[in-house]
């Protein structure tokens, strides 16, 4: 942690600045990479679940028809925002939110092997933690409340989804990820949990509310209306799109667009405005500001 600051500037360490963030999200980076591959693999299990969770909170919310369309929108990104607190308060591993390993990349302190394997695995594994919980909702019978409709928003979710085409769902994932690494990198400003909450929830509902694609969601709601549709449940108009092959052209281009978003627009970009001519430190991973609490983001 930093050394305290003289009595007069105390007003200063109510959050730390945007280049004590850049140095912790660095940081951080190194320490990720390097984690053995079973503490990885199961925080990324823990992730996939928690943003699983999420996107159930968002579902239950937006069935309600009586809610008009900006509320229910509003109202649904702010609950799906429990998954990325879940995941920043609690500890686990996201893939969009690794995408800000560019940063520590691209300061030479991790190697693109390392980058690379991180990502891989703890896509992977975000894929099963969030199957996995949808498969546990399925069989709770969650998706018969509210007179069955909320089962019918995950067929809906799902349909409209795989018809997103390649383009429009690789452009909905770059600005999906530019808000949800905001929110990382926000919630690495905070002292407190309140901090962090406060920071993650206004970019999380804006992305979910304007419709963006979040490939971890998408391994909730894919999962979770396929079991729906293979069990019998009575499929809107379109219900033949919701298949695996649609999931995989859905989660293809939301990945790669995710990937920019994160990486580029806020990684590498915050990477030249603070850290470009910085002094190369050592890759050990010594601890920063907000490095400890978001190591696991």
């Amino acid at each position: 942690m930093p050394e305290a600051l003289p009595p007069q500037d105390i007003h200063l360490s109510v959050h730390f600045a945007p280049r004590e963030i850049a140095e912790a999200v660095e940081k951080a980076g190194v320490t990720k990479v390097r984690l053995p591959f079973l503490q990885m693999a199961m925080l990324g299990v823990l992730a996939g679940a928690f943003i699983g969770l999420g996107a159930l909170y968002y579902a239950l919310v937006v069935s309600d028809a009586s809610l008009g369309f900006a509320a229910a929108r509003v109202a649904g990104g702010v609950v799906f925002s429990l998954g990325l607190v879940l995941v920043i308060v609690a500890g686990a591993e996201l893939f969009t939110g690794n995408n800000l390993l560019a940063m520590a990349w691209a300061g030479g302190q991790i190697s693109s092997f390392e980058v690379l394997r991180n990502w891989v695995i703890v896509c992977i594994a975000n894929f099963v933690g969030a199957a996995g919980l949808a498969l546990l909702v399925y069989l709770s019978g969650h998706w018969g409340m509210n007179g069955g409709a909320v089962g019918q928003t995950y067929l809906k979710i799902a349909i409209y989804k795989a018809g997103l085409g390649p383009v429009k769902a690789f452009f909905l994932g770059i600005l999906c990820n530019l808000l949800v690494c905001m929110a990382v990198w926000m919630s690495m400003a905070g002292r407190s949990v309140a901090d962090r909450f406060f920071a993650i929830v206004p970019p999380i509902s804006a992305f979910v509310a304007a419709g963006f694609e979040h490939s971890i969601a998408n391994m909730y709601f894919f999962p979770m209306a396929l079991l729906l549709k293979w069990g019998g449940a009575p499929l809107p108009p379109g219900g033949e799109a919701i298949t695996v092959e649609g999931m995989f052209a859905n989660l293809g281009p939301v990945i790669a667009g995710n990937l920019v978003g994160g990486s580029v627009l806020v990684a590498l970009v915050y990477w030249v405005i603070y850290l470009r001519d910085a002094p190369r430190k050592s890759s050990t991973a010594p601890q920063s500001p907000g490095a400890s609490t978001s190591a696991n983001s």
